[in-house]
């Protein structure tokens, strides 16, 4: 029975958060299959017995990592929501919301990125629920922009999965030194999402010349010698 639920073990909920700051950097470090209680007791100077009287396995609390953060990401994300009506601001702040988070928690970021399969049975359901509800706005939110005719008809699964795609990977890229903050990352990132589906068709200027069958002849007919300087090229 886990002895977890209410306030934080032994008290305060600063320690649950404690706990969990350090697990997280562990299975981070080692891979949630390499870690070991062992580990996340010395990491947090909580005693082996201490850890398993408050939490059943170390799978409850990776559970607890991810229901944490994709918790604060969606009630944070659905208050901040709440009276914007146009979808592309909307979209914007969706990306903002997702990227400030995960800026300041950048190992949990890895964490969820990494082990998304490592959790099983109840504790993998309830995390999936939460996960599918964010899922749902994003997809409300794209579903808005094509009743308004601002995107082409692309597959809306594909578009809105691409987009977290482009936005959980921010990790293994981003220098706090030179790249953007939130804010900016933001737009920046929702500009290129949102400008990759506008409606419109490609201009003649941007369209890949048509090759005709004499073009293709005369590509066949190129010097052997040229085909090895290619070849010499690529080693």
């Amino acid at each position: 029975m886990s002895r977890t639920t209410g306030n934080s073990p032994r008290g305060p909920q600063g320690k649950l958060h404690l706990i969990l700051r350090h697990a997280a950097q562990v299975f981070s470090e080692k891979g949630y299959e390499g870690a070991s209680m062992r580990d996340i007791s010395r990491a947090t100077g909580v005693s082996l017995s201490g850890l398993y009287y408050y939490f059943e396995s170390k799978q409850q609390l990776l559970y607890l990592i991810e229901l944490t953060a994709f918790t604060n990401i969606l009630r944070r994300l659905e208050r901040r929501l709440e009276g914007l009506a146009d979808p592309e601001a909307r979209l914007r702040l969706v990306v903002q919301n997702h990227l400030d988070y995960f800026l300041r928690h950048p190992v949990e970021m890895k964490l969820l990125s990494h082990e998304d399969e490592a959790l099983a049975g109840r504790y993998r359901k309830e995390v999936m629920e939460v996960k599918r509800r964010y899922y749902e706005i994003v997809r409300g939110i794209f579903d808005e922009l094509r009743r308004t005719g601002r995107i082409r008809r692309l597959n809306p699964r594909v578009a809105v999965l691409s987009l977290f795609g482009m936005m959980n990977w921010i990790y293994t890229w981003h220098n706090s030194k030179v790249d953007p903050r939130a804010g900016r990352l933001a737009d920046t990132m929702s500009g290129i999402f949102l400008q990759g589906i506008v409606n419109g068709h490609a201009s003649p200027r941007s369209r890949a010349p048509r090759r005709t069958h004499r073009s293709r002849a005369r590509a066949m007919e190129k010097p052997a010698s040229d085909l090895a300087v290619a070849e010499n090229s690529l080693v």
